[in-house]
C-alpha cells in the first residue's frame, strides 16, 4: 500500500502513536473493564482523564493560574455566540476580518449586540493582516476579536495590536499548540480540537477569571462560561472520548519536547514547502510573506485547468485532501503538528515531478 499523508484542514491527521494507544485501550481502559466511551463522565476513571488533560495543557501552554480551562462542545462556531453572550454586557465589541472564519464570527456575533469591524482585508482577498496603525479600535470596547490563523486563506498573525487594556479574544483553532504563545496577552483563547488537538466535537476555551460573571441573563447555562467553570465543564455531559484523545495528544506533544520543540519542526516544514513554491512560476502563494501560515498553506497552479489532474495524481501518490477550501479554490496543504516532515517532502517531490511533466 502507498504511504498515506493526510493534508486535510480538519478533521485532520492525528499522531500515529496516539491512534495506536487509543486502539490498544479501546475495549479496556487501564484495567477498568470499560472503554472510555462507556464511562460515566463523573466516575473516578474519567475524572482522572479530564484532570490530567487539563494539567498537561496548562503545562504545555504555561497557562497562568488566573485562567480557567473549559472543555466544551459545539466547536469554535458555537463560540461565535458564546463570546458576545458572555462578554458584551451592554457594550460594543471590535472585530477584525482577516479571512473567511473571522468574517463568519462577525456575522454570528451581530445577533447579540453592536459589533464594529475595525479592520478588513476582504476587498483584497485576505492576503495579509492589515497594519495595526490602520485599525479603528474603540478604547471602550468589551473586547477585540481576532482569528490568529485563518485556515482557508492561510493568513497568520505575527504580532498583536496594542489595545490599551481591551481584552483580546483569539480564535486559535488551526494553530493552537503549534507555536509558543504568551497566554497572558489574551483575555480569551479558544479553538476547535479537530486540527491540532484531537477529533471533532471538542472546543477548548481558556478564559481569564476576571472576564467571568458578565454573561447576559439570556445566556443558557450550557453557554455560560462561569457556570461551566464552576462545574468543571460538566453542566452537561462533556465530549468524553474527544477529551480522552486530546489528553493523549498532549502526552505525545510533551514527548516531542513540548511546544517550543514542535515549533521548530513546524518552521522547517513550512520553509520546505514555501521555498519550493517561491522557486517556480508553476505554483504561487498569494499571502504576504510575514503573514504566511505555518499550518495551512494554500497554493495555486498557474494553469488552473490542471487542477483536477494534479489532485488525481496526488491521491495516486498517497497525498490526500489537498483540494483548497471551496470558498478560495486552488490547493491547500495543512501541515499540523502530527504531519511529519517526510510528508511535506513527499508533497514537494510530487509537485516537482508534476511541474516537470507539465
Amino acid at each position: 500500500m502507498t504511504k498515506i499523508y493526510n493534508f486535510s484542514a480538519g478533521p485532520a491527521v492525528l499522531p500515529k502513536p496516539v491512534l495506536e494507544r487509543a486502539q490498544a485501550e479501546m475495549l479496556d481502559w487501564h484495567g477498568s473493564g470499560m472503554s472510555v466511551m462507556e464511562m460515566s463522565h463523573r466516575g473516578k476513571e474519567f475524572m482522572s482523564i479530564l484532570e490530567k488533560a487539563e494539567a498537561d495543557l496548562r503545562s504545555l501552554m504555561n497557562i497562568p493560574s488566573n485562567y480557567k480551562v473549559l472543555f466544551l462542545q459545539g466547536g469554535a462556531i458555537a463560540e461565535n455566540a458564546m463570546i458576545p453572550l458572555n462578554l458584551l454586557n451592554g457594550k460594543s465589541a471590535d472585530y477584525a476580518i482577516t479571512g473567511g472564519w473571522s468574517k463568519r464570527s462577525v456575522e454570528d456575533a451581530g445577533a447579540y449586540g453592536t459589533i464594529n469591524v475595525v479592520a478588513s482585508t476582504e476587498a483584497e482577498q485576505y492576503k495579509h493582516v492589515p497594519d495595526f496603525a490602520s485599525w479603528n479600535l474603540n478604547k471602550d470596547a468589551a473586547y477585540l476579536h481576532i482569528c490568529t490563523n485563518e485556515t482557508m486563506s492561510g493568513v497568520e498573525f505575527d504580532s498583536l495590536p496594542n489595545t490599551n487594556g481591551v481584552p483580546i479574544v483569539a480564535d486559535m483553532s488551526s494553530h493552537i499548540l503549534s507555536r509558543e504563545v504568551d497566554v497572558s496577552q489574551y483575555g480569551v483563547i479558544y479553538g476547535g480540537a479537530q486540527k491540532n488537538i484531537g477529533p471533532a466535537g471538542l472546543c477548548i476555551v481558556i478564559v481569564r477569571e476576571d472576564l467571568l460573571g458578565n454573561a447576559s441573563p439570556l445566556t443558557p447555562a450550557v453557554f455560560n462560561w462561569k457556570t461551566q467553570a464552576e462545574n468543571i465543564s460538566m453542566i452537561n455531559t462533556p465530549p468524553t472520548y474527544s477529551i480522552y484523545i486530546a489528553g493523549l495528544v498532549f502526552e505525545w506533544l510533551q514527548a516531542q519536547g513540548g511546544v517550543a520543540a514542535i515549533e521548530q519542526v513546524n518552521i522547517a516544514k513550512a520553509k520546505l514547502l514555501y521555498d519550493y513554491i517561491d522557486s517556480t512560476d508553476f505554483y504561487v502563494n498569494h499571502v504576504a510573506v510575514n503573514n504566511r501560515s505555518r499550518m495551512n498553506i494554500p497554493f495555486y497552479l498557474a494553469d488552473e485547468s490542471l487542477n483536477a489532474e494534479f489532485l488525481k495524481g496526488a491521491e495516486a501518490n498517497g497525498l490526500l485532501q489537498l483540494k483548497g477550501h471551496r470558498a478560495v479554490g486552488g490547493m491547500r496543504a495543512s501541515i499540523y503538528n502530527a504531519m511529519p516532515i517526510e510528508g511535506v517532502q513527499a508533497l514537494v517531490d510530487y509537485m516537482k515531478a508534476f511541474e516537470v511533466s507539465h
